[in-house]
C-alpha cells in the first residue's frame, strides 16, 4: 500500500465517522446503516457510565448490537432525547488495503425531556473502531465506547 493509498483510506474513515455522528444526530437510520458492515458489531455497554462513581446514568443504552440491520435509527428521537456528538482528534491505523483501526476522541451531549432525574446528560471519552473495506468502501466493523467523564444536569 503506497502512502498515497494509505492517507486516502484515513480520509475515508474520517468522512465515514462524521457520517456516522450525523446519522445518529438527525434519527437517519439509513445513513448508519450505509456505513456499518453487514455483520457489524457495535458495543455501547457501559456508554452513559461514570467511570469515577460507576454510576450508569442511562441503562436503556446498555446494547450490543450485531448486524447492520439491528440498527435503530429514532430510538432516541422517539423518547424526546436530542443527541449532540463532536469528534476530535483521531489515530487511525490502516493495516492493509481492507482493514483499519481507529480511536477517536469525542464528546456527547444527550438532551432529555423534563421530569426525569436529569434533563442533561454530558459524556467525554473515546470511541475504539475497527473498519473494513467492501467493494462499495470502508465501513464500520466493530466500535466500543470508553469513557473518561459524565456528567448529568
Amino acid at each position: 500500500m503506497t502512502d498515497s493509498e494509505r492517507l486516502a483510506a484515513i480520509e475515508d474513515i474520517r468522512q465515514l465517522k462524521a457520517r456516522y455522528w450525523r446519522g445518529v444526530d438527525s434519527s437517519d437510520g439509513a445513513l448508519v446503516r450505509a456505513i456499518l458492515a453487514p455483520d457489524c458489531e457495535l458495543d455501547y455497554i457501559g456508554c452513559c457510565t461514570d467511570p469515577s462513581s460507576g454510576q450508569d446514568f442511562m441503562p436503556a443504552m446498555n446494547v450490543v448490537l450485531k448486524g447492520r440491520d439491528s440498527w435503530i435509527s429514532d430510538a432516541c428521537a422517539r423518547a424526546g432525547i436530542i443527541t449532540v456528538h463532536q469528534g476530535y482528534q483521531n489515530e487511525i491505523t490502516v493495516s492493509d488495503r481492507s482493514q483499519a483501526s481507529g480511536i477517536w476522541v469525542f464528546a456527547d451531549r444527550f438532551f432529555l425531556p423534563p421530569g426525569g432525574a436529569f434533563t442533561r446528560l454530558t459524556g467525554y471519552g473515546h470511541y475504539h473502531d475497527t473498519y473494513t473495506r467492501a467493494d462499495d468502501g470502508w465501513k464500520l466493523q466493530t466500535t466500543r465506547i470508553t469513557r473518561l467523564w459524565v456528567e448529568v444536569a
